[in-house]
């Protein structure tokens, strides 16, 4: 029985990990959860999985609920040291972070410390933290099994294969629900238009994330960490139907790919039973109705904020910070309408240009550059 503590658990990842567990009820059990503000969901959640500690983001709804809880013998605990009290608990054997942001990087270098293996949905943590996480995951001797799908496709691609024998990373990507279209047309993109991806149901952030490209420049960032490669060795390559999730080529040549239909159970099932695989439901890939996967090349100029990942990614130190810490702003302010959409990637590149770097910045110097990036912005 393997036991599993949830940062996130009322969002996307969370549900969908929730769901995976409802397979298995025999091989993993729910030890912890932790939530932000959606106390109903949690309150269900706990209701089926009788975790033994949960946390609330917002403190009073977590007092609202240790009240409703008094004498069932779950901890309620709240803020960000109740959620780093979920990733460090004693009885997890595996974290998984599907929280949204740079606050999952202190639970999860506490799960770290705790020796706990961490199913990684947070791909902020190591975009901002890599040369923090990589080091301390490698000496504490923890796994970091990729949840993201393009992540965990490179990841299934690489098993059985010496990383030496690695030429390049194919990262692919849907090209969102503006692929093809000009610069001219993102000027009048909607809020609704931007919620609206064509193959992933997502949580708003990361869909908006999808539709700028910005969420593939973070995933750049993140499979140079996660893979160790360079970043001239990972490509970037559109693939509309979302049926090839990501290649590795080799050193001969050859090419490996993990196909499968859109369905982000996949890598969190592979995740939480690796190096084992367990059957699951749901639809199966068929070739004769998909009758063609076609590729592209990704449109840099017209994709501005996948050029700044990139270029943000290269540069190091707080850039990545300043990049990643931009976009969560001015996606916030976007889905709150208190800016065009194209502002975003201009918020991005505003507070990149005016950012001096720090080259290898400790984490009260990341979270300190995202307090300026704030500063800039709001």
């Amino acid at each position: 029985m393997k036991k599993i503590a949830i940062l996130g658990s009322t969002g996307s990842i969370g549900t969908q990990t929730l769901e995976v567990v409802r397979e298995h009820p025999k091989e993993l059990k729910v030890v912890a959860l932790a939530a932000g503000r959606n106390k109903q969901r949690l309150r269900e959640q706990i209701e089926e999985f009788h975790p033994a500690l949960v946390s609330l983001s917002d403190e009073d709804k977590a007092l609202e609920l240790k009240r409703e809880l008094k004498g069932t013998g779950v901890e309620v605990v709240s803020g960000m040291d109740g959620l780093i009290a979920v990733a460090g608990m004693e009885e997890s054997d595996i974290v998984v972070t599907a929280v949204v942001g740079m606050m999952g990087i202190r639970p999860t270098m506490e799960a770290i410390r705790r020796g706990k293996d961490i199913a990684l949905a947070n791909k902020e943590t190591l975009v901002t933290a890599g040369h923090l996480i990589i080091p301390m995951a490698q000496e504490y001797g923890v796994s970091i099994l990729p949840v993201d799908s393009e992540h965990s496709a490179i990841f299934q691609s690489l098993q059985g294969e010496p990383r030496e024998a690695v030429d390049s990373i194919l990262l692919t990507a849907s090209g969102g629900p503006f692929r093809g279209k000009s610069k001219e047309y993102l000027e009048t993109v909607t809020l609704q238009d931007a919620l609206n991806h064509p193959n992933w149901s997502m949580g708003p952030k990361i869909t908006i994330d999808s539709s700028t490209m910005v969420n593939k420049g973070l995933e750049v960032m993140e499979a140079k960490w996660l893979f160790g490669v360079d970043y001239s060795q990972i490509q970037v390559v559109i693939q509309p139907q979302s049926v090839i999730h990501s290649m590795v080529q080799y050193i001969d040549g050859a090419i490996i790919a993990q196909l499968g239909t859109p369905d982000m159970k996949v890598p969190i099932e592979y995740a939480l039973f690796y190096p084992e695989r367990r059957k699951l439901s749901g639809r199966r890939l068929d070739f004769a109705a998909l009758g063609q996967i076609t590729f592209e090349k990704p449109d840099y100029d017209v994709f501005r904020g996948l050029a700044l990942a990139i270029e943000a990614g290269k540069t190091g130190g707080t850039m990545p910070t300043v990049f990643n810490a931009a976009n969560e702003r001015a996606v916030a302010k976007f889905l709150h309408g208190e800016i065009s959409y194209t502002d975003i990637v201009r918020s991005i590149e505003k507070c990149m240009d005016a950012h001096k770097v720090s080259p290898n910045p400790d984490l009260e110097e990341i979270l300190a550059t995202e307090q300026w990036v704030y500063s800039v912005l709001d």
